[in-house]
């Protein structure tokens, strides 16, 4: 709370959490290539390499540089992945945020583009480093953006899990693939997601896949019949166990992955009316806060400190 007893409103940026995620971001905006590739060495786990391309593909400008340096370097993996993950950002950017049926053939068109030049990038990378668990990561954003289908989709993340079992990121981009929207079906959704939390160990951050996973079926039935799914009994148990042996087990550890869990569970436990159990994730973020999921609400900002508000003084 401020001194007049407002709470201030919760803070999207990632370097607010993550002061790395600001430097890497201001490194790229300058076109530091040294910086940039330097920072990535630092970084030993797959996730921890997803959030700093994830970083890194949120600065445009950085392209230039990525360019440049995949002419000076051109068997430099880390130039051609950070290239890759800028032609999917733009191709995704020209796409939108919306379902298919509102993007226009022009659109597609533009996506296409791009995505196939990642793709071809990417295809190299994983040809020369099989283990490269970046370069698979991006495949399967590929896969599902050129519509590939759900067997390719899957023969990639088997490829990714020979090398990193255990990729959350790779396992948040399948279970996209498996949804009904890109495809899929609920069963082999929910089929994969047992398969994802049954291997995690306790402490493992896999069980933010569970909260995931019912928030897009609560998006697909929308209005009252996706409030109505979330409140039942079966569901805000898997979720409130998938909290426990995950985000607030003592063993948790995520470098950069803790406000994400803790975002998805807070609204989760929201929309379901659970205040108290979404209270102990909102007061765990700390005034900060993940974009996902709450871009599935007008207004995520307003949305997330209206809920957060309202739990914090019911809970």
């Amino acid at each position: 709370m401020t001194s007049t007893g407002i709470a201030p409103a919760p803070v999207f940026d990632p370097a607010a959490a993550y002061p790395e995620a600001g430097v890497l971001r201001s490194a790229a905006e300058a076109g530091d290539w040294p910086t940039v590739s330097g920072f990535f060495t630092r970084f030993t786990e797959p996730d921890e390499h997803s959030f700093g391309i994830g970083t890194t593909m949120s600065v445009p400008a950085a392209e230039p540089m990525l360019r440049a340096a995949v002419e000076r370097e051109p068997r430099s993996e880390r130039a051609r992945v950070l290239l890759a993950a800028q032609f999917i950002q733009r191709g995704w950017t020209i796409r939108g945020s919306g379902r298919a049926t509102g993007v226009s053939r022009e659109q597609f068109a533009g996506m296409h583009e791009h995505l196939r030049r990642a793709e071809q990038l990417l295809i190299d990378v994983t040809a020369r480093e099989p283990a490269n668990a970046a370069a698979w990561w991006l495949r399967l954003t590929t896969a599902r953006g050129l519509e590939l289908g759900q067997s390719e989709a899957r023969r990639r993340y088997d490829r990714l899990t020979v090398h990193h079992p255990g990729f959350l990121a790779a396992q948040r981009n399948l279970l996209q693939q498996l949804c009904p929207k890109w495809g899929g079906s609920w069963e082999a959704a929910h089929a994969f997601v047992r398969e994802c939390t049954t291997a995690a160990r306790p402490g493992d951050p896999q069980g933010v896949l569970v909260p995931e996973l019912h928030l897009e079926r609560w998006l697909e039935l929308k209005a009252d019949a996706g409030g109505d799914y979330l409140r039942q009994p079966g569901v805000r148990e898997e979720i409130t166990a998938a909290a426990s042996a995950s985000v607030l087990h003592p063993a948790y550890r995520s470098r950069f992955g803790r406000v994400a869990a803790h975002s998805t569970f807070a609204m989760a436990f929201s929309l379901i009316g659970d205040l108290p159990r979404a209270a102990v994730h909102f007061r765990a973020l700390g005034g900060r806060a993940g974009e996902a999921p709450w871009h599935y609400l007008p207004d995520p900002v307003a949305a997330h400190a209206r809920h957060r508000d309202r739990a914090l003084a019911k809970g």
